[in-house]
């Protein structure tokens, strides 16, 4: 028995190659699906007016993400809890200088953006979510004792996320808004806090967003916009009724790779926020359901990680594993919940796929967090130090 089970632990694989795969699956397909949504539009208003310029820059960016989660996976969970509260400090400054106009970049009335020269532009918001994931189960192991109490537990996290929030919307960008909020409350439920406390919470929030939703006139227009956009097609409809026609003129299979008749100057963002309308209309229902798919299995590995790590007693570390799964799995089911009209249009983008630099590194850098702690519960298992 005993051999048996030396065995078992011997025979374990050093990696989890079923995440590995789902995460390079579609860092692969959304640079395939980056250059097809977006040929047409680079040769129309790029300076070089060459059909690959999105193309390079999208490679540009996962040749820079995989370098950074190379070097993110090197670093034991330990180091990461220790650089938590300083990475979290430092990009809230960032958030900060984005709202100065001398550094912050302006688009469409919008200022979420640090110009980076040839490196494009630099998007906080982004960071900010893989820091509150740290900082958020780094303030969860640290109170757990105190996660019952209101003045103790939940009033300083509950202050830091105002704060933050309030930074958010001054951008605006409230689609980042809830995604960080959604993060820090479930690692926060994940870590014990009361769930009184939770339940109160859920209810305020839920107000909070109603009023954000009804004291600004461009958040009511796309939420009444949302629940029936062919009233107003060639307005506040627009986007949401081209992303539909482009997911039924894919229909089971698809139209063919490149074929797409939507992202020629129909459908707005298609290489970004409405990627899987384009994805729905080259490669139909079947190429959306492995998209689908391949996020399902992401999230539910992330949780078997965290869930590993916290029968090992490595809170921080199982904390930090579910709230990848929370963030990858949350922003990815409001992205598609948006393309199939489900959800009213938000400005989030397909993790790990759709189109710019700052989210490809924050994704990329979470999953190697993730695989890393994978990796320390292997090593654990196997009775080694990772």
């Amino acid at each position: 028995m005993f051999h048996n089970a030396a065995l078992r632990r011997t025979a374990l694989a050093p990696y989890d190659f079923g995440l590995v795969f789902a995460a390079l699956g579609l860092l692969v397909i959304g640079l395939v699906m980056v250059y097809s949504a977006s040929v047409t539009i680079a040769e129309a208003k790029s300076a070089s007016h060459q059909g690959s310029f999105y193309l390079l820059r999208h490679a540009m960016y996962l040749v820079i993400g995989l370098g950074a989660g190379y070097a993110a996976f090197q670093l034991p969970s330990a180091a990461w809890q220790k650089l938590a509260p300083v990475l979290f400090v430092a990009t809230a400054v960032c958030l900060i200088l984005v709202l100065l106009p001398f550094i912050g970049k302006d688009v469409y009335g919008s200022r979420r953006w640090i110009p980076l020269g040839p490196l494009g532009n630099f998007q906080p918001s982004e960071l900010m979510k893989f820091a509150t994931i740290l900082y958020a189960a780094d303030y969860a192991v640290r109170k757990a004792a105190d996660m019952k109490s209101f003045t103790k537990g939940f009033l300083p996290m509950f202050l830091v996320m105002l704060g933050l929030g309030g930074l958010l919307l001054m951008e605006p960008d409230f689609g980042a808004f809830v995604v960080i909020v959604t993060i820090a409350l479930a690692i926060l439920f994940l870590g014990g806090l009361d769930a009184r406390l939770f339940v109160g919470l859920i209810a305020m929030l839920a107000v909070g967003f109603v009023l954000l939703v009804v004291l600004s006139p461009y958040r009511l227009a796309r939420v009444t916009g949302y629940l029936n956009p062919w009233d107003d097609p060639y307005g506040k409809g627009y986007q949401l009724t081209h992303a539909l026609i482009a997911l039924g003129r894919g229909e089971t299979l698809g139209v063919g790779l490149g074929d797409s008749v939507e992202k020629l100057f129909y459908l707005p963002e298609a290489y970004t926020d409405f990627l899987l309308a384009v994805i729905g209309e080259e490669l139909g229902l079947i190429g959306v359901l492995a998209v689908i798919g391949l996020f399902a299995w992401l999230a539910w590995r992330a949780f078997s990680v965290g869930w590993q790590a916290s029968r090992m007693d490595r809170n921080y570390a199982a904390l930090v594993a579910q709230g990848v799964g929370v963030w990858l799995g949350f922003q990815a089911f409001i992205n598609m919940g948006v393309n199939l009209g489900l959800l009213p249009t938000k400005g989030l983008t397909l993790p790990l796929m759709s189109y710019g630099g700052s989210g490809i590194v924050a994704n990329c850098l979470a999953i190697a967090v993730l695989l890393r702690i994978d990796f320390e519960n292997r090593c654990l298992m196997k009775g080694k130090r990772a």
